[in-house]
C-alpha cells in the first residue's frame, strides 16, 4: 500500500504561481515514478507530468510544457509541481499518482491522493 497527500492547491490570478506537494508514504519504492494528473469539471483524468524517483527524468504534457515544472525530494518521499504562468483552462482537481516510467511513457499505477483544487481566474 502507498499513501499519497496532495497539498497546496487554491485560487490564484492568471498568470500566478502555484506549487503542489504530494507526499507519498507506505511501500514506497525507488522503482516507483511519480505522476500528476488533473481533472476539470465534466472532463476526464488527463496526465500532466510525471518524474522517476530514481533518474528523475521527467514527461510532460504539451500543454503544460515551459510553464510547469515536476521535482521531487527523495529525502522527504515528497513530489513537487511547480506551476508558472498559469491560465484559467488550469482550473481543475490535480491528483497525484504512483506508477511506472519508462523512457518517455508514464503507466499510471492503483495509487492516488485525495486531489486538491487549483482555480485559476481570468
Amino acid at each position: 500500500q502507498v499513501q499519497l497527500v496532495e497539498s497546496g492547491g487554491g485560487l490564484v490570478q492568471a498568470g500566478g504561481s502555484l506549487r503542489l506537494s504530494c507526499a507519498a508514504s507506505g511501500r514506497t519504492s525507488s522503482n516507483y515514478a511519480m505522476g500528476w494528473f488533473r481533472q476539470a469539471p465534466g472532463k476526464e483524468r488527463r496526465f500532466v507530468a510525471a518524474i522517476s524517483w530514481s533518474s528523475g527524468t521527467t514527461n510532460y504534457a504539451d500543454s503544460v510544457k515551459g510553464r510547469f515544472t515536476i521535482s521531487r525530494d527523495n529525502a522527504k518521499n515528497t513530489v513537487y509541481l511547480q506551476m508558472n504562468s498559469l491560465k484559467p483552462d488550469d482550473t481543475a482537481v490535480y491528483y497525484c499518482n504512483a506508477g511506472q516510467k519508462s523512457g518517455s511513457v508514464y503507466y499510471q499505477g492503483n495509487y492516488w491522493g485525495q486531489g486538491t483544487q487549483v482555480t485559476v481566474s481570468s
